[in-house]
């Protein structure tokens, strides 16, 4: 039976859109079983973004304009544009642990962990306007407000039963494209961006950020990821190697490459997945070594991926890419010893 587009679902009303959400969110979670992961991200059951309820059909805050900067303009063709916040204060309109609450009764029974992910800080940052500070609503005083939300937001993960989670830094490597179509890329930020998200990550003890009180093990950020498509990816492995730290204030720093590359629909192969792993476990130590797939396999309803024909086919290619990193990583992990 053939899905339904995507024209046809925002003419349905709310509560069929909801049904048939439902439904494919349990679709989706056997796949993700199928993979063997010991815990998998939910995919939620509505949109895990804190900024807008647009399934929900409440739409974005009142302090917020849809004119806002461009998150990102993709070297494949699809571009985010992120709202505009007009005033303050600054507060999610939805949170990531309420989306987690409605996504864990399906894991029930089926022997696999949950797990959960939140926007890091610095991405939200560029909510603000670029230039200046908004009347009566000061830029140091939206960073605390920030902060304050993206901690609650964590903490409420957690207490809802998630056992891992991590937080969505993709725009860390967006500062070096300097895309003149995209101001803010041209604007210095890394090092802001590094530190706000420090900000946070302080909020937390080594313990918490390790094992938890509550006993969730909190992989808190994945800063980098050494992309896919990287061209000498030797080289990036051995610096790496060289500067990870094994006790960055009590945490072990634990470094994610990806393996899998969204940019191109050519699926990988396990073997290709596990060549890689193996190659930077020579210059990576075993225990700080993980993988990951690279941003961007799974793209909002709205966007088209050129070189993927639709967002549905997009959608197929990444559960494949998936697949290959698991099975990839298994290989690699029996030819290790680990």
């Amino acid at each position: 039976m053939p899905e339904p587009s995507i024209k046809t679902l925002l003419s349905l009303p709310r509560t069929r859109l909801l049904k048939i959400q439902s439904e494919e969110w349990l679709r989706q979670a056997k796949h993700c079983f199928q993979t063997a992961n010991n815990a998998f991200h939910p995919l939620q059951p509505t949109p895990s973004y804190p900024i807008i309820d647009t399934l929900g059909g409440a739409g974005l805050a009142s302090n917020l304009a849809a004119d806002g900067q461009y998150f990102a303009i993709f070297d494949d063709g699809h571009h985010k544009q992120l709202p505009r916040l007009t005033s303050g204060p600054f507060q999610y309109k939805t949170y990531a642990y309420e989306n987690f609450k409605k996504s864990a009764p399906y894991a029930e029974g089926t022997g696999h962990a949950m797990e959960s992910a939140v926007i890091a800080p610095s991405m939200l940052y560029l909510l603000y306007p670029l230039n200046g500070n908004l009347e009566r609503y000061s830029r140091e005083q939206f960073v605390k407000d920030l902060v304050n939300e993206c901690e609650k937001d964590i903490r409420g993960c957690f207490e809802a039963g998630a056992k891992r989670l991590s937080v969505d830094f993709t725009e860390g490597r967006l500062p070096s494209k300097k895309d003149s179509r995209n101001p803010w890329t041209g604007a210095d930020l890394l090092e802001m961006f590094v530190d706000l998200n420090n900000k946070v990550l302080d909020r937390f003890s080594a313990e918490e950020q390790t094992s938890g009180s509550i006993g969730a093990l909190v992989v808190i950020v994945t800063l980098f990821t050494l992309l896919a498509s990287e061209k000498d990816k030797t080289s990036v492995y051995k610096e790496i190697g060289e500067s990870i730290r094994r006790d960055a204030n009590g945490v072990k720093q634990v470094v994610f490459i990806a393996v899998t590359n969204p940019l191109n629909p050519k699926i990988e192969t396990a073997d290709e997945v596990a060549a890689d792993i193996l190659e930077a476990s020579k210059y990576i130590a075993k225990d700080q070594l993980g993988v990951t797939d690279d941003c961007g396999l799974s793209p909002f309803s709205i966007y088209v991926k050129p070189k993927h024909a639709s967002p549905e086919v997009a959608r197929y290619i990444a559960m494949q890419k998936i697949k290959a990193r698991v099975d990839g990583a298994r290989m690699a992990s029996e030819k290790l010893g680990v």
